[in-house]
């Protein structure tokens, strides 16, 4: 738009008489042309061209041009009232945030103009946005630069349009108003933000993404490691700025149950607080519109999510020297058994109840009430081996005969600090009661043999060898008693009186020999 220039001096609110604007646009025609000739001789190879709009396509001129100029396929708008219009050869600059003193509310403002409203073929249109990008800038010279005395954008511009089209001034100046209202609220955009990424205290396989930046930014999620719960997908567009999307985050499936870490990577667009920039030596310096600021943000897990799982047990028990022994396989529900983040196996413990009854008891989920365990056992897995088998017994024998069976459990809050974190919330694994595997009866040893006592018998006494007299010396020598030897003679006495009988009996018979 051009702009006839005040003489120096001359109040703002008070344009010089007629004649001298003629004498003086004159003169500023002149000395364009003089000046001109060189610098186009000089100048890059292309020059602004009519745009859309209403009025005087020329340098200086009784209406003005009040629309847009055309730098190959941009339309540009005036930056400067007052100035003559950028006819000439104009320099394209760019995209920049650096344009004479202007303020970064004043650069995104106008830049949000030139581009939602300036490329366009309606002189309405066209017209409205150049009027509100002059008033952004310096709103005093816009009013008042045609003569203008008043406050009001809405008569200065239809103090003008009356000349230079006045069956549109009224639509201008309504195009102009609500522009210009719209523009200045616009914010200056927040250039950068952060992503931030949360877990579940209760499930490190859920959790949080949320992009902090500015209300006005337009962009999109990339999750690697983890998909957004409502959709499954691990990108997500038209991302709200500071809202929190729920994530699922399962370990990776070739895990060998370490610990694992989300990423999150966020592109966004913004307003620019800049323009594309043209000038035109001696003439008006524009505005066309510059693209969206583009930004990128990173974030990962500020901690490696723990694997969690299952753990379960198989036993099978034995009675071993008065002991009840237990051998125990620790497995994992999920198939992977989780690592720490140094490498080793978490550990795990699992403590057992030993029962006894009269007889064997019937398997049960539960154990029977009012039943009390009479020994425990314990067992807490080697961080260099994790799932595997274990053997356990009882430390003191078994209290005596009966019918002996085993419960184990694994409990959450039997463990370690560092184990808690890969187990469910709550979690709790139960062995049945009285399985046949963990089931084992103690039987009383016999009572010993009793030997009976033998019944004493009577052994009869040996006869009495025949008595030979001993010789009288031998009697002497022996210390025999003299009663015996009494006896031993009488006998022999009888013996030779009944010799000496026989004889004399023998020689009386008849015919008897001497």
């Amino acid at each position: 738009m051009i702009e006839s220039p005040r003489p120096k001096g001359h109040s703002m609110h008070h344009p010089p008489p007629r004649r001298r604007r003629l004498l003086l646009t004159a003169l500023t025609l002149a000395l364009v042309a003089v000046v001109g000739v060189p610098a186009l001789a000089a100048a890059p190879a292309h020059a602004a061209e009519r745009g859309t709009g209403f009025g005087t396509w020329a340098p200086l001129s009784w209406t003005g041009w009040h629309g847009s100029m055309r730098v190959g396929d941009v339309h540009t708008y005036c930056i400067h009232p007052g100035l003559p219009v950028a006819t000439g050869t104009t320099t394209d600059h760019g995209e920049t945030s650096d344009v004479n003193g202007l303020t970064p509310q004043q650069l995104v403002s106008i830049n949000h103009l030139v581009t939602t409203y300036g490329q366009t073929d309606d002189p309405v249109q066209a017209a409205g946005v150049g009027w509100a990008v002059k008033a952004i800038v310096d709103r005093d010279t816009t009013l008042h630069s045609w003569g203008y005395e008043g406050d009001s954008l809405r008569e200065a511009i239809a103090d003008i349009m009356r000349r230079a089209s006045p069956g549109n001034s009224e639509a201008v100046q309504d195009r102009a108003e609500r522009y210009l209202a719209e523009a200045q609220a616009i914010r200056v955009p927040r250039v950068g933000g952060t992503l931030t990424l949360t877990v579940d205290a209760n499930d490190p396989t859920r959790g949080t993404v949320t992009a902090d930046v500015d209300p006005d930014a337009t962009g999109g999620l990339h999750l690697e490691g983890a998909v957004f719960a409502d959709s499954g997908s691990a990108d997500r567009t038209g991302v709200t700025p500071g809202a929190s999307y729920p994530i699922l985050a399962s370990p990776p499936a070739n895990s060998d149950g370490r610990p694992y870490t989300v990423r999150a990577r966020g592109a966004f667009t913004v307003r620019a607080a800049a323009i594309r920039y043209f000038s035109t030596p001696g003439q008006q310096e524009s505005a066309g519109p510059a693209g969206p600021v583009r930004f990128d943000l990173t974030a990962e897990d500020t901690a490696a999510r723990p694997v969690r799982f299952s753990p379960r047990i198989q036993t099978h028990a034995r009675l071993e020297d008065g002991r009840f022994v237990d051998e125990v396989q620790f497995s994992s529900g999920e198939g992977v058994w989780p690592r720490l983040a140094d490498g080793t196996f978490v550990r795990i413990r699992a403590r057992a109840d030993v029962y006894r009854t009269g007889a064997f008891p019937a398997e049960s989920p539960e154990v029977p009430r009012g039943l009390q365990p009479v020994a425990r056992l314990e067992l807490l897995t080697d961080p260099a081996i994790g799932a595997g088998n274990y053997t356990t017994a009882t430390d003191e024998p078994l209290p005596g005969p009966g019918v002996y069976t085993a419960v184990w459990r694994i409990e959450r809050a039997d463990q370690d600090a560092e184990t808690v974190p890969h187990l469910p919330g709550r979690f709790t694994w139960v062995e049945r009661f009285a399985t046949p595997a963990q089931t084992q009866q103690l039987v009383a040893p016999p009572p010993p043999a009793v030997t009976p006592t033998p019944t004493p018998t009577a052994t009869p006494a040996a006869a009495p060898s025949p008595t030979q007299t001993p010789p009288a010396a031998a009697l002497a020598a022996t210390g025999a008693a003299t009663a015996g030897l009494a006896t031993g003679g009488t006998l022999a006495a009888v013996a030779m009186a009944a010799g000496l009988t026989a004889l004399l009996v023998a020689r009386r018979r008849p015919g008897a020999r001497a």
